[in-house]
């Protein structure tokens, strides 16, 4: 690799805010030269000083802080994913770093497969490429209800944007009947529609969980919340289901509901396993 070229980081900053992120997300950030983000995962960034204070001059683009290298931020868009990425390239070739900026993990329905992508389209494969890893919605949603992923499990988008609803229910009739926990991202297009496709497979007293912004408090669209209810049930529930801030987490047979004093979790067991064989 020369010593005269940058870096092209694919960062994962968890739900967004500082506190659930990686320190090497928030080292990377820190200390690029160009940091490309959404206004939202900007404005969750400048929080603790990830990102500095925005600059009025500029419009926010460019900003600098004493005690820091000059920086630049650059607003992402869904309509301008192709020409950031080949910005992107273009920077990294004369000496900067760059963060482009995902939540939750690039790999996990993020965008670290658009820019290897957009590297193979342009052959760009003198660029130095490393992706930084942040947590998932389902991992964020399930620290929140406590141990539903234990054992065996899987996601699944329902996103038709790129590929048929034939596919999407193959998928989800699979998992279902493979004993998974299935965690349900993009719920907003059509969840009825894949929680009726799961009781063809699964039994309606099976837990489930509608999650909002995991891990973002009252920071998110619709604030941090969750909702234990039954997969026969699990419809009823539309206006808990508020966008892409919400995943559905499935239980299978084994995943039951336990409360303390506190409140009530979902607890998914590895499976034929008692306290002794610990």
């Amino acid at each position: 690799m020369s010593d005269d070229l940058g870096t092209l980081y694919v960062v994962g900053i968890g739900p967004g805010l500082p506190h659930a992120m990686t320190q090497r997300a928030k080292d990377v950030i820190q200390t690029a030269d160009c940091v490309i983000a959404s206004n939202l995962y900007q404005e969750f960034l400048r929080r603790d000083g990830t990102l500095p204070p925005e600059t009025a001059a500029d419009g926010g683009t460019a900003t600098a802080e004493q005690g820091r290298p000059e920086q630049e931020v650059v607003r992402s868009s869904m309509g301008r994913q192709i020409e950031l990425a080949r910005e992107a390239f273009e920077r990294v070739r004369e000496g900067e770093d760059v963060a482009h900026v995902s939540g939750g993990d690039p790999n996990v329905y993020g965008k670290s497969d658009l820019l290897f992508l957009m590297a193979q389209e342009d052959e760009a494969t003198d660029v130095p490429i490393e992706i930084v890893p942040g947590v998932t919605a389902a991992l964020g949603g399930a620290a929140n209800l406590g141990a539903p992923l234990s054992n065996d499990f899987c996601t699944v988008s329902l996103s038709d944007k790129w590929r048929g609803w034939d596919e999407i229910e193959e998928k989800l009739r699979a998992a279902a009947i493979s004993g998974f926990v299935v965690v349900l991202y993009n719920c907003w297009r059509n969840y009825e529609r894949a929680v009726e496709i799961l009781r063809e497979e699964r039994a309606d007293d099976v837990p489930v969980a509608i999650v909002n912004d995991a891990g973002r408090g009252d920071a998110g669209r619709n604030g941090e919340g969750r909702t234990i209810t039954t997969l026969g049930e699990a419809t009823e529930h539309d206006d808990e289901v508020a966008g892409m801030g919400t995943s559905l987490i499935v239980g299978n047979h084994e995943t039951e509901t336990w409360d303390n004093d506190y409140e009530q979790f979902l607890v998914t067991p590895r499976g034929g396993r008692d306290v002794d064989d610990f």
